[in-house]
C-alpha cells in the first residue's frame, strides 16, 4: 500500500509539473496584456514538450513568437516563428510574421521568401505586398542616405527604456523605466519597472543637467509616458496604463496643469464613455485647437488610427478619425507637430524600412487632399521601430528615438538634424523691471500680408519663422500691461538667422522707472543724453492713446523736504514740458514732485540686482542709514528717479456721460498707425544712416551678408512602451 501511494504521488507531481499548467498561466498573461510574463511561461511549457510532438511544439513556439513580437523582443519573437515554421505550423499567419522579423532584421531577402510563402495562400494580402515592395525599396533608400544626421544621444539613455523625448522650452521631457521610477513592480508587459516622465533642464551655460522626475502629481506606481503639452506650456498632456490582474490592459490620457515649478494631480481626459478601447500618445496642434491621439474605437482604417478632438475648456469636441490619408489597416502612432503644423507620426501600415516608420503630413489646401504625405529618409528610418519626433523650435533638428541597436528590442533617443536656411525671430515679454509675461498675446504683422497672432511660453518667449524681404512689426500686449512694440525689417541671408527682440512691457499698476533720465546738478534742466529715454517714453504714450499717467520726480532723503520737493517738481515738469513738445496732449500728463516723500520699494527684480536688498524693503533714511557707506550711495541713487504711473486706461475714450466715444475711438486707432509708422520710418531712417556712415569709412569694402547672429536666450495597448 505504501509503495501505492508513492507511485501516485509521483504521478501527480509529474502531472503538475507538465506542460499544461505554464500554457495556461501563458494564456492568461496574454489575454490581459503582460506578453513578457506570456513568453517566459509558453518557454516554460516549450521546454517539456518531447520533440516527437511536433505539432503541439509548433503551436508553442508560434505563440512565444507572438508573445515576443508584442514586447518588442525581434530576436526571440523571429526565432519562435521559425520554429514554428519548422513544425509546420504554417495554417496561420507563420510566414507573415516570420517575414515581418526578418525584415526587422535587416534580412531582406529571407524576408521576401516568406512573404511570398505567404501570399501563396493568401493572395492579394495588402499588408504582405507592402511588406514584399518593401524588401525591394529599403536596401536602395539606406544606400541613397539623406541631409539627415542622425547620432544617439546617451545624455539622455540609460540601461533600460528611454522614448519619446519632447522640447519645450529649455526642457525636455522623456519616458523611461530606468530604476528612479515610482513603483517597484516589475511589469509583466515588458519585464521592466513601469516608466515615469522625467526631465533634464539646461543650466546658464546651455548644457544639460541631471534628469529627474516630473513629480508625484503625474508618476504613480502604474505606466506613464509620452507626454506633450500646450503651446505655452502650461498643459501637459500624457498616457497612463493602470494595471489590473482580471482585465486587459488599456491606456488612457490623463493631463496635469502646471503651478509655479511643479505639477498638480493629474485628470483623466474623457474623451469617450467606451471603457473597452484605448487612448494614447496624445499631442496638440500648434494653434492649441486641437488634441491628437491614437485609439482602436471603432469606426477607424483598423488597427491603432490617429484621431483628434477640439479642445473645449475642461472637456472635448467630437472625435473625428484623419482618414484614410493618414491611417491604415495597420498601426499609425506617435503624432507629433513641427511649429509649421506639419505632422509627424509612425506606421508599420506603409511601405517601410522596418518595424514603425516615420512619416511627414504637410496640410494641403487642395480640394483633393487634406495632406500630402512624405516617407522620411535613411538615416531617420531604420530596420527598427522610429518614433516620437520633437523639434528644437521652427528648426528640423531636435530628437526622436529607435530601437535600431539595441538587441532586447529598448528604445534610445537620437539627436537629428537636416540642414535648412531659416530666418526666424525670437522675443521675449516681459514686465519692465520685472519678470516674463506668460498670458502674453504678440501680433505680427507684415507688409506681405502677415497677420497673425502668437502666444507666449512659461518663461514669456516665442518663436516664429519670418521671411526674407518683409517688413514687420510685432506688437506685445497683457492685461494689465501698455503696449509695446518693436519693428523688424528682414534681409536676405546664407545661412540660419535669428533675430532676438525683447518686448519689457510697463505695468498699468505700479509706478513704472523711466530709465536715464538725467538731469544737471541740482537743476531741473535735462541733459542730451536723456534723449533717448524720453523719446521712447513719447513712442509708448502713442502707442497707447488710451493711456494717461502721472509723472513724478523723486530725490534723496539728503537735504530739507520743502528744497527737494521743488527741486523735483521743476524737474516733472520739464518733463512733462518735453513729452509735450513731442506731440503729447497735455492733459495726458500730470507732473508731480514728491522730493524725499515716496522711497523706492524694492521689487523682486530689483533685488537680483543688488543682493544686500530683499524684495520689499522700503528704501527710507532709517533704512539706508543702517547700510555700509558704499550700500548707501546705491540707495540714494536708487531714491533719484523718474517714474510714471498710470492713472486712466480710457482717456478720450469716454464722454461726459461715460458712453464710448467712437469719433474718439476711430481717432486714437488713427494715431496709433501713425506713431507706428514713425517709428519704423525713424529706425528705418537711422538703418540707412548707419550703412551709409560705414560705407564712408570703407568706400572700397564691397558689401557682405551679415554673419549669423546668436540667440541670446533669456533665462490592447496595455502600456505606452508597449504601443508599437
Amino acid at each position: 500500500m505504501r509503495n501505492c501511494i508513492q507511485i501516485l504521488t509521483a504521478l501527480l507531481l509529474l502531472v503538475s509539473c507538465g506542460p499544461e499548467k505554464f500554457i495556461k498561466r501563458g494564456n492568461e498573461a496574454f489575454y490581459i496584456g503582460e506578453y513578457y510574463e506570456a513568453s517566459l511561461q509558453y518557454a516554460k511549457a516549450y521546454a517539456k514538450i518531447p520533440a516527437s510532438e511536433k505539432e503541439k511544439r509548433g503551436e508553442l513556439a508560434y505563440k512565444i513568437g507572438e508573445s515576443n513580437r508584442l514586447c518588442n523582443y525581434s530576436i526571440k519573437a523571429l526565432a519562435g516563428y521559425r520554429n514554428a515554421a519548422r513544425f509546420k505550423y504554417t495554417d496561420t499567419l507563420t510566414y507573415y510574421y516570420l517575414a515581418e522579423m526578418e525584415r526587422v532584421g535587416k534580412d531582406y531577402k529571407n524576408a521576401a521568401l516568406h512573404y511570398e510563402e505567404f501570399l501563396k495562400a493568401n493572395a492579394g494580402d495588402k499588408a504582405a505586398l507592402i511588406g514584399l515592395q518593401s524588401c525591394a525599396a529599403a536596401p536602395e533608400w539606406k544606400a541613397r542616405g539623406s541631409n539627415y544626421t542622425v547620432h544617439e544621444d546617451k545624455t539622455f539613455n540609460s540601461r533600460f527604456d528611454d522614448f519619446c523625448p519632447v522640447l519645450m522650452g529649455d526642457r525636455l521631457f522623456l519616458s523611461s523605466t530606468r530604476r528612479d521610477a515610482e513603483g517597484d513592480e516589475i511589469s509583466g508587459i515588458t519585464g521592466m519597472e513601469y516608466g515615469d516622465i522625467f526631465y533634464a533642464a539646461k543650466d546658464e551655460k546651455g548644457k544639460w543637467k541631471k534628469i529627474e522626475s516630473v513629480g508625484t502629481g503625474v508618476n504613480t506606481a502604474f505606466d506613464e509616458g509620452a507626454c506633450c503639452f500646450s503651446p505655452d506650456g502650461s498643459t501637459m498632456y500624457f498616457t497612463r496604463c493602470r494595471w489590473d490582474a482580471n482585465y486587459p490592459r488599456l491606456a488612457e490620457i490623463y493631463k496635469s496643469s502646471r503651478s509655479d515649478a511643479s505639477w498638480g494631480e493629474a485628470q483623466l481626459c474623457v474623451l469617450s464613455h467606451d471603457t473597452l478601447t484605448t487612448f494614447a500618445h496624445p499631442a496638440v496642434s500648434p494653434d492649441g485647437r486641437y488634441l491628437y491621439f491614437v485609439s482602436n474605437m471603432p469606426g477607424g482604417q483598423g488597427g491603432l488610427d490617429i484621431w483628434r478632438a477640439e479642445i473645449m475648456g475642461d472637456g472635448f469636441g467630437l472625435m473625428e478619425n484623419l482618414g484614410p490619408e493618414i491611417n491604415t489597416p495597420g498601426n499609425e502612432m506617435f503624432p507629433s507637430f513641427r511649429p509649421n503644423g506639419e505632422l509627424y507620426f509612425s506606421t508599420n501600415g506603409r511601405i517601410g524600412m522596418g518595424g514603425l516608420d516615420l512619416y511627414k503630413a504637410v496640410p494641403d489646401t487642395s480640394l483633393s487632399h487634406l495632406w500630402k504625405l512624405e516617407h522620411l529618409p535613411s538615416p531617420m528610418n531604420s530596420n527598427g521601430d522610429d518614433f516620437g519626433m520633437t523639434f528644437d523650435g521652427i528648426h528640423n533638428r531636435g530628437y526622436f528615438c529607435s530601437n535600431r541597436t539595441n538587441r532586447r528590442g529598448w528604445d534610445k533617443i537620437y539627436t537629428f538634424e537636416c540642414p535648412e536656411i531659416i530666418q526666424s525671430v525670437k522675443g521675449w515679454v516681459y514686465e519692465q523691471d520685472g519678470y516674463e509675461l506668460p498670458k502674453a498675446i504678440v501680433y505680427m504683422v507684415g507688409d506681405d500680408g502677415t497677420n497673425e497672432k502668437l502666444s507666449v511660453k512659461l518663461d514669456g518667449s516665442f518663436d516664429v519663422e519670418v521671411k526674407p524681404n518683409v517688413n514687420y512689426l510685432f506688437l506685445a500686449t497683457c492685461e494689465g500691461y501698455m503696449n509695446y512694440n518693436q519693428m523688424l525689417k528682414v534681409g536676405t541671408v546664407k545661412e540660419s538667422h535669428v533675430d532676438t527682440l525683447q518686448f519689457p512691457l510697463p505695468s498699468a499698476r505700479i509706478p513704472v522707472l523711466v530709465h536715464n533720465v538725467f538731469y544737471e546738478f541740482n537743476k531741473a534742466v535735462i541733459t542730451p543724453e536723456s534723449e533717448p529715454a524720453l523719446n521712447a517714453l513719447v513712442n509708448l504714450l502713442k502707442q497707447n492713446p488710451s493711456i494717461a499717467i502721472e509723472l513724478s520726480a523723486h530725490c534723496d532723503y539728503r537735504g530739507s523736504q520743502e528744497y527737494n520737493v521743488k527741486l523735483s517738481q521743476h524737474r516733472a515738469d520739464a518733463v512733462v514740458n518735453y513729452l509735450v513738445s513731442h506731440g503729447i496732449a497735455k492733459d495726458r500728463v500730470i507732473p508731480k514732485g514728491y522730493g524725499k516723500l515716496k522711497p523706492k520699494v524694492i521689487t523682486g527684480k530689483f533685488a537680483e540686482r543688488y543682493p544686500f536688498l530683499k524684495a520689499g524693503d522700503e528704501l527710507t533714511e532709517e533704512f539706508i542709514k543702517k547700510l555700509p557707506p558704499g550700500q548707501q550711495d546705491t540707495c540714494n541713487a536708487l531714491n533719484r528717479r523718474t517714474e510714471f504711473s498710470v492713472m486712466e486706461t480710457t482717456y478720450g475714450l469716454l464722454d461726459k456721460n461715460g458712453n464710448l466715444n467712437t469719433g474718439n475711438l476711430v481717432k486714437q486707432n488713427a494715431q496709433k498707425k501713425a506713431a507706428i509708422k514713425e517709428a519704423q520710418e525713424a529706425k528705418q531712417d537711422a538703418a540707412d544712416k548707419s550703412d551709409n556712415q560705414k560705407k564712408a569709412e570703407n568706400p572700397e569694402k564691397k558689401e557682405a551678408s551679415a554673419p549669423p547672429q546668436k540667440s541670446k536666450e533669456k533665462k490592447p495597448l496595455p502600456s505606452d512602451r508597449q504601443a508599437r
